[in-house]
């Protein structure tokens, strides 16, 4: 008998790992490829803000990396410990993906990242930027080969089942590599996880202009996290549409779990925009639907019916007798009764088997079942519903919201390029963030749901997949996963917040400090000019100088330029005496020039002889105005103060000059 309760707790301990881990995929997927764009755009241009914008989101790279790597590593050993049954009956198919993920793949991204990280005063900027493709080009390979896999889960192919070694076995190794389910599975995962990472771009970017943080970074970085999302959002359509076709092909009971549909419909089939269904009922209490649109996206015609769960039912129901019947045989071959008859009805029934095999959860004798045993066999061969079908639109619902406001920031900040003036839409694209992130987990729930009660899609369900283990070891490593993975959650949310709120290092302040400024710019408040000790002595060396010129008129023009540099105070103060010193020979003269009574008008004009008296005071004002920046327009308060210091002088300059006359 199945041990329902370690089948269930199993299922929860894979699903919440996977839940956690799928946390940092997407991140790792997109933000390589963005970071070697912005290296590869320094390398073109040789704009160092490039080289900045590279290492400060490779830095954010770097710690969703190491924890990813850390909630990855145990999903490939749970496939031992908890579905060992699993891993004997697909090993062989199952385990080359995963082989080669570990040996190309995960060691290629492992080892790059570490030069990435260390290289760049080590390594050319090219030889650098080759590094860094191939660290992203590492990554994305990882996800390659771990989708092929689980491609080939969603649609077995290229494998057939063995009755003597009682397990599918490969036969074509190329087939399944490039398998249409897993490449299209491929594109429209990792155009999801390109979209997540560019809207965390745009959000931290957002909130570096909130804070008003290096602008002209996060506006740079906003610029190519907008263009890298348009594109992926549309590559992630293009691929959705894709798998739109492939899950109608392959997984029509998933389709119409998707959309509710329990009855098949008249081509062109409607699409149900809102439902609330009633699965034990197999009906939809409330539905809004859109006529047509679900032939068109599920089928892109207008005459193709679209299958309902009620007909998948019953003809699960006939692949279940079937199944039965291929049981039956095989029982009989493991036996030893390996009769040609018994082989050959076998392979006539082998494509069942695995429906035949859902009997064991349901039947008392799985070779014997009831009627009932079988119906509800065939009922319970369906995806659940409800969880389905709104995961589905949650997922379709945040993809719409995204692409608005990708267009919407695209807007503002190319056409209007003002969008770090709009501190709404600003906020809302920080408070985005989650978004990306919430749907492809929706996205990941829909996927794997979907294909209930499989592990590998009509061959071996997922109650036969388990290990043999007490629902108490299952339980209690449930809860520490949980716990330890919550932990790790919060170590990288932690470690992000405190590099987004330090913000970028950049090699060049960007203008203003702040980035690119909102408006033009003023021209800054002038600062007093400090004098030198040297220019102090020589304005205090020409100071006598200029005592003894004649002061019965304003002062000279060349005068009141000198006192420009000053400031209020020092324009207010007045001058100090000059020492009591020998008068020199040149001021003897001055002062028996100044004597001449018809000589005073002509005291503006110098002599021949006394340039070599103002050469000291033309040295001193050169010296004095030498330090100071470009002095700002003096006001009307500060014209009036040194106007009555200039008087102030001229009168003490005719004091001391009647001064010496009267001594001499």
């Amino acid at each position: 008998m199945v041990n329902e309760l370690m089948v269930e707790l199993s299922r929860w301990q894979f699903a919440a790992t996977s839940l956690y881990h799928f946390i940092f995929v997407p991140l790792t997927l997109g933000i390589s490829w963005l970071v070697f764009i912005m290296e590869l755009v320094y390398v073109a241009t040789n704009k160092v803000i490039y080289r900045d914008m590279a290492k400060f989101w490779g830095k954010l790279f770097a710690i969703n990396f190491a924890i990813g790597v850390a909630t990855g590593i145990t999903l490939e050993f749970e496939f031992g410990t908890n579905w060992s049954n699993y891993s004997h009956y697909v090993g062989d198919i199952f385990g080359a993906p995963l082989a080669l993920e570990g040996l190309m793949a995960f060691f290629l991204e492992s080892t790059f990242i570490g030069l990435m990280f260390t290289g760049w005063s080590r390594f050319s900027k090219k030889t650098h930027l080759l590094i860094t493709f191939l660290t992203a080009l590492g990554s994305n390979l990882s996800a390659m080969w771990i989708l092929i896999a689980n491609g080939w889960m969603q649609y077995p192919e290229f494998a057939v089942f063995s009755p003597e070694r009682m397990r599918m076995e490969m036969v074509d190794f190329w087939g399944l590599v490039f398998s249409e389910v897993a490449q299209v599975k491929f594109l429209h995962t990792v155009t999801a996880g390109y979209t997540t990472a560019a809207f965390f771009v745009i959000g931290v970017s957002a909130f570096l202009m909130l804070k008003r943080k290096s602008l002209q970074f996060a506006k740079r970085s906003m610029t190519i996290a907008i263009v890298f999302a348009l594109c992926a959002m549309g590559g992630s359509g293009l691929s959705g549409d894709l798998s739109a076709l492939s899950v109608t092909a392959h997984q029509p009971a998933k389709l119409a779990a998707m959309e509710a549909e329990y009855e098949t419909q008249e081509p062109p089939a409607s699409w149900s925009i809102f439902a609330i269904p009633n699965e034990s009922e197999m009906e939809n209490y409330v539905s809004l639907r859109v006529p047509a649109l679900l032939g068109l996206i599920a089928t892109h015609s207008l005459d193709t019916e679209v299958q309902g769960l009620r007909d998948i039912v019953a003809q699960n129901e006939q692949r279940v007798r079937s199944g039965l019947i291929a049981n039956r045989a095989l029982t009989e071959l493991r036996a030893g009764n390996v009769t040609e008859e018994n082989m050959d009805t076998f392979k006539a029934h082998q494509e069942d088997l695995g429906y035949g095999l859902l009997l064991v959860e349901h039947a008392q004798d799985p070779l014997n079942p009831t009627e009932e045993e079988i119906k509800i066999t065939a009922r319970e061969s369906v995806p659940p519903v409800f969880i389905t079908y709104y995961a589905f639109r949650v997922m379709i619902g945040i993809i719409g919201v995204l692409g608005l406001l990708a267009l919407g920031a695209a807007f503002f900040l190319w056409y209007k390029r003002d969008l770090h003036t709009r501190t709404k839409l600003l906020k809302v694209l920080v408070y985005a963030i989650p978004l990306p992130f919430i749907a492809c987990e929706a996205g990941w729930i829909v996927a794997e749901i979907g294909r209930q009660p499989w592990a590998i899609q009509d061959i071996l369900p997922t109650f036969l997949a388990t290990s043999t283990l007490s629902p108490w070891d299952v339980g209690l490593s449930l809860i520490c996963f949980i716990g330890i993975y919550t932990i790790l959650l919060l170590i990288e949310m932690k470690l992000m917040v405190r590099a987004i709120k330090l913000g970028p290092t950049l090699t060049d302040p960007e203008p203003d400090g702040k980035g690119y400024p909102p408006l033009p710019p003023t021209p800054p408040a002038p600062a007093a000019p400090e004098k030198s000790e040297a220019a102090t002595e020589a304005v205090a060396e020409a100071a006598p100088a200029a005592d003894a010129a004649p002061a019965a008129e304003a002062p000279k023009a060349e005068e009141a330029k000198a006192e420009e540099p000053k400031t209020e105070a020092e324009a207010e103060k007045p001058a100090e005496a000059p020492k009591a010193e020998e008068p020199k020979a040149e001021e003897l003269k001055a002062e028996a020039e100044a004597e001449k009574p018809a000589e005073a008008p002509k005291a503006e004009e110098p002599k021949a002889d006394e340039p070599k008296a103002e050469e000291p005071k033309a040295e001193a004002v050169a010296e004095a105005e030498k330090p100071a920046d470009e002095p700002k327009p003096k006001t009307a308060k500060r014209e009036r103060s040194t106007k009555k210091s200039s008087a102030n002088k001229g009168a003490k300059a005719d004091a001391e000059a009647d001064n010496v006359e009267v001594s001499k």
